[in-house]
């Protein structure tokens, strides 16, 4: 057994019928799948293709001593300080000033293309162009405004403001008037054959519009997580603007870093010069002291006696002198400190202390990360308040070593001067000229070493700084990534529209199903009516409705046959009481579904097998049997020539005076017309006369058709229901609504109507069910299509 099929059964849903509801409908994908494929090859031959560039850099660490928080960030507490350094590195490096170095560098603001009959197509790298702006930087970076130029001849040049405006003639290297100022535009090609009588269209945007843009295009992400390895990736129309973006972001976030160094560099040779010259002015004022002293006292050495006080004394002096000054530095370091207000460089290489040292290294690190982050973002953000807290916390850390430091120098200086007192009260037992000169000697020696002190520390800051590397270690410089563009990719974009195509039309046809409230073939009302049966449906001719002619091999005539069959079945199925059972009604919904076509077709092909058949037609507020038997009186209400029911209901005539005998083609059949339209049809149909001329007809035809009235509309056919043998309910395809079958079933099971069938008319060859399917034009022989071209 099928498991599919019987899935399908219980659960009451036909695959096979829903995949048939989407197959019927080819053509419309077929379509929809070429006006697809058409409109994405238009959209491919007209989309501005993107090309990607990809660059690769390294962040290079300097050595440093650990920040006090690295002992929490080892223990979990806090991230470690590689990703932080990467994260500050990639938000350096998209800082702000950055893309807009970028974009006055490679003058990204002043765009030039070249006019195409659909497109305009940019000129990137050598543009015929060069344009000199006579207005202040200021002015042109904030400029928006367009023009057109249009090549004339090898010293001339159209310019106009707009496409449509008129063209003014000017010479290279004159003046033009725009609107960010006076221009100087020259030309910067030389084959000029190749461009005379082109149009170029010439865009300035504001530097700092253009730098969002690519600042927002730029990615930069880690090459693998907790890597230094950075990749840069950024997509552009131009692959060779996309590589010279990225080349000249590294190359500018290099020199800014090599700038903050420098800044630090000079901050600290500016401090320790101003030093130098304090010292100097005090050395060179001892050397001018003892050079007098000498002069007037006739003093050239020290002698005998007093060498071992001198000794000692000038050892005792030269620390002291050396604390002094280191007290002095440490005090105006501890100035520097207390005085900043905020977060800026101090000065380094000036104090002996190496953990001091340490700590203002790594205080002027996250300075300037701080700055670099202050580029692009605001004061409140986490990261910088996050900064602040750790700078804070260093600079207390400096200021409180500073204290400690000099109170430690100035414990060193008060003991270092009872020693010098100690010496200097043996030294005054020797003559007055050899203490002084000693004490100037002494005094110079101590000034001189500071002095040379800070030279070295001056040269160290200036090599430091001329040694430094840059701090991004550029990988891969810019490369195209991939061998063609990024986007669009022909192959997506063609499966895109495949797709789009079939599912366009799906929806369509699924929409339509679910609002779909139509009846459209025998399936689809053997769903509404159940166990009541559907004789047959009646193909869709795609023209004028037509009668059936003897021996006709039509699919029309083939579905009336079915019918016939299908009739005789029930009629002999349900004889009884010596009854004929032979009086067939047809009737509808509403006028226009067929039922009158049907009748006289159904009256022929029972007429085409020798039977004796009587035609009447019953729906006398609205005949339609005029139209296929007797046109000439279908118009009007003045019938002369054919009286028919109503005649025989008003009066006293006989039945043999309305029939008609009728001849269609070689088959012969009986009509009663329907007559003149009476004002009170109803009451017409409720006389006797109606019964007995059911009845006497009845005795002498084989079969006796009747074309009632619609029964929705008017109650016509419910009056006269109770004299038919069977009731035949025609339904229209595509036009009939399921709500509207529900009337004739529930009449039936209020017993208003007995053998009750039904009828579909008027059906699609696409919709026709297994019967159609398989069942017409059987043994016809049909010319297939290609068979046009065979003789």
């Amino acid at each position: 057994m099928d498991l599919n099929s019987t899935s399908s059964t219980k659960s009451g849903i036909d695959i096979k019928e829903i995949i048939k509801n989407y197959t019927k409908n080819w053509k419309w994908f077929a379509l929809s799948m070429f006006l697809a494929l058409a409109l994405a090859f238009i959209y491919l031959r007209y989309s501005t293709p993107q090309y990607s560039a990809i660059a690769k850099i390294q962040i290079l660490s300097e050595e440093g001593s650990k920040s006090e928080l690295s002992v929490l960030k080892d223990m979990g507490g806090f991230s470690s300080d590689s990703d932080v350094e990467v994260l500050d590195e990639i938000l350096s490096i998209k800082s702000r000033s950055n893309f807009i170095e970028v974009v006055k560098n490679l003058d990204l603001n002043v765009k030039v293309y070249t006019e195409g009959r659909i497109l305009e197509t940019e000129v990137y790298k050598k543009p015929p162009f060069t344009f000199n702006f006579l207005e202040q930087d200021s002015i042109v970076d904030k400029a928006n405004f367009s023009f057109y130029i249009n090549y004339i001849s090898e010293e001339k040049f159209g310019f106009s403001k707009t496409e449509e405006s008129n063209v003014e003639k000017y010479t290279f290297g004159s003046k033009v008037k725009t609107a960010a100022g006076d221009i100087v535009i020259t030309p910067s090609f030389k084959d000029v054959k190749n461009y005379k009588g082109r149009k170029f269209k010439v865009v300035v945007l504001p530097v700092e519009i253009i730098a969002e843009g690519y600042r927002a295009k730029v990615s930069i992400e880690p090459t693998e997580k907790g890597s230094k390895m950075l990749d840069l990736r950024l997509t552009d129309n131009d692959q060779q603007k996309a590589k010279d973006i990225l080349n000249e972001l590294i190359r500018i976030s290099n020199k800014n870093a090599l700038d903050s160094r420098k800044a630090i560099a000079d901050k600290t040779s500016n401090f320790i010069d101003e030093r130098i010259k304090v010292i100097a002015s005090n050395l060179s004022s001892y050397d001018q002291e003892a050079q007098d002293f000498k002069s007037q006292k006739g003093v050239s050495d020290i002698q005998g006696e007093t060498s071992l006080n001198y000794s000692m004394s000038t050892s005792s002096s030269q620390e002291l002198e050396s604390a002094r000054i280191q007290l002095g530095i440490v005090d105006a370091m501890k100035d520097q400190v207390d005085n900043q207000g905020g977060f800026d460089v101090l000065p380094t290489g000036v104090m002996q202390d190496p953990s001091i040292s340490s700590a203002v290294n790594k205080y002027n690190e996250l300075v300037i990360t701080r700055k670099n982050l202050l580029k692009n973002a605001s004061a409140n953000n986490p990261a910088v308040l996050a900064l602040n807290s750790q700078l804070a916390g260093i600079k207390q850390g400096v200021a409180s070593s500073l204290s400690s430091t000099k109170n430690a120098l100035g414990l060193q200086v008060n003991n270092l001067s009872k020693q010098v007192s100690q010496f200097r009260s043996k030294l005054y037992t020797s003559p007055i000229n050899q203490r002084k000169l000693t004490d100037i000697a002494r005094k110079q020696n101590s000034i001189e070493g500071i002095y040379l002190f800070l030279l070295q520390r001056r040269e160290e800051s200036q090599i430091a700084f001329a040694s430094a590397t840059p701090k991004l270690k550029t990988i891969d410089n810019a490369y195209n990534y991939g061998y063609g563009p990024v986007y669009p990719v022909k192959r997506n974009i063609y499966l895109l529209a495949i797709v789009a195509s079939l599912f366009i039309p799906f929806g369509f046809i699924y929409v339509s199903d679910l609002l779909d409230n139509k009846i459209h073939n025998k399936l689809d009302l053997e769903k509404l009516v159940g166990s009541i049966p559907v004789l047959a449906e009646i193909p869709s001719l795609g023209k004028k409705p037509s009668l059936v002619k003897k021996n006709d091999r039509s699919v029309q005539a083939e579905s009336f046959r079915i019918l016939r069959t299908n009739i005789d079945y029930l009629m002999h199925t349900k004889k009884s009481n010596g009854k004929k059972n032979n009086i067939i009604y047809l009737s509808s919904s509403v006028s226009g579904e067929g039922k009158t076509f049907i009748a006289s077709n159904l009256a022929l092909i029972f007429a085409n097998t020798d039977k004796k058949v009587l035609l009447i037609g019953a729906d006398i507020r609205n005949p339609k049997l005029y139209t296929f038997f007797d046109p000439s009186e279908e118009k009007g209400n003045k019938r002369t020539k054919n009286i028919g029911l109503t005649e025989y209901l008003t009066s006293n005539i006989k039945i043999q005076d309305i029939v008609k005998s009728t001849v269609h083609g070689e088959t012969e059949l009986d009509i009663i017309y329907s007559g003149k339209i009476p004002p009170n049809p109803a009451e017409l149909l409720m006389s006797d006369k109606m019964k007995t001329l059911l009845d006497e007809v009845s005795e002498q035809y084989d079969y006796v058709i009747v074309d009632t009235a619609p029964m929705v509309v008017v109650t016509d056919t419910l009056l006269i229901s109770k004299y038919a043998d069977q009731l035949l309910y025609v339904t229209r395809a595509g036009s009939t609504e399921n709500k509207v079958i529900q009337h004739p079933i529930h009449l039936k099971e209020e017993g208003k109507i007995n053998n009750l069938s039904f009828i579909v008319n008027d059906v699609p060859e696409s919709d026709l069910g297994y019967g159609g399917k398989y069942g017409y034009g059987y043994g016809i022989n049909k010319k297939r299509w290609w068979h046009i071209f065979k003789k």
